[in-house]
């Protein structure tokens, strides 16, 4: 017999139209997707989904399925409202901690519009560049840019990050190859080496070390000095694209790409205020000021074309060579 978790998979998948953008929806791999499908298909004795070029494409039968799985999830919603017989709209005050950067270039306008969708809901900001304690509640939950899951807590990553080679506008329209250009340029660098190792080790790979001729402790820092002039930086591109004057000189780097995570305690992981924003995040594709599906290479930052959205995790946040269609 069909489970409710098999109509789940068939609709992350059709909505998704791959298994990749399933699994980022439903938290898994694509290989578990790719068995679980291939489970329900066997089960079913009839292919839900024609695989093509423009992705997975339903057939009648999986096209049935999803309707079906629509009208269950809609029975469910309606139960639960009839069974709890009050006002489901989630309230109460949610101690968020972030760093100051995130908050200025990413969580600001995202927050705002957080409170406009859920109006009984009380965000309390800490901005702190030091991790706090969520075992001990000094926060709710925190909002953290790492490599993986940083902490062993209940943990939903939300978004990708890019980041990119950025310089002075008016480099603009010069073509740059790190790889035979980077030797070559003067380069700043983050202060503290450890907090940002990729980027320090793809600095150790492309620029001369004699070269990197100046190094602050902040991002915005280090990118209002590239827009003056004083050499090329790597930055995530979400703050490369809010600093005025910079441009972006190359694609997204895959190597350094990172990601944004909402770190909470497993205990608090189910209340209404705090099982909202992670759902959020990933639904804002239409607020400002998000990650990094910045402005493309030779794009110049504060110029029109180059906005910035908030994109769920199947979606990369980066600048590509051609500017986010926004």
């Amino acid at each position: 017999m069909l489970s409710w978790d098999d109509f789940r998979y068939v609709k992350a998948i059709a909505e998704a139209r791959s298994l990749a953008g399933a699994g980022e929806h439903l938290g898994v791999n694509h290989s578990t997707v790719f068995r679980r499908l291939g489970q329900i298909e066997q089960h079913l004795g009839s292919r839900l989904f024609e695989r093509g070029r423009a992705g997975y494409a339903l057939t009648p039968c999986g096209t049935e399925m999803v309707d079906l799985a629509e009208r269950m999830f809609q029975e469910i919603v309606g139960f639960e409202r009839r069974v709890t017989g009050q006002d489901l709209r989630p309230s109460g005050e949610l101690r968020i901690t972030a760093s100051d950067v995130l908050l200025r270039h990413l969580l600001s306008a995202v927050f705002v519009a957080f409170r406009r969708a859920y109006p009984d809901i009380v965000l309390d900001i800490v901005v702190s560049n030091q991790r706090l304690n969520l075992t001990k509640r000094d926060a709710d939950v925190a909002v953290r840019a790492a490599y993986q899951s940083p902490e062993p807590l209940a943990g939903a990553k939300v978004a990708r990050i890019g980041w990119a080679v950025f310089g002075a506008a008016s480099l603009a329209g010069e073509p740059f190859d790190p790889v035979r250009d980077g030797r070559r340029r003067d380069w700043l660098a983050f202060a503290d080496a450890l907090s940002v190792a990729r980027a320090t080790k793809w600095l150790q790979d492309h620029a001369d070390e004699m070269r990197i001729v100046y190094k602050i402790n902040t991002m915005a820092g280090l990118g209002e000095a590239a827009a003056g002039g004083a050499g090329l930086v790597l930055l995530p591109c979400y703050i490369g694209a809010a600093v005025p004057g910079l441009a972006q000189l190359t694609p997204p780097l895959p190597d350094l790409e990172s990601e944004l995570w909402l770190i909470t305690h497993p205990d608090l992981r189910n209340t209404r205020a705090r099982a909202r924003l992670p759902r959020f995040l990933r639904r804002r594709d239409r607020t400002p000021a998000a990650c990094a599906r910045g402005n493309g290479a030779g794009r110049i930052s504060g110029t029109p074309g180059g906005s910035l959205l908030l994109r769920p995790p199947r979606l990369r946040i980066s600048g590509n060579p051609r500017p986010s269609p926004r």
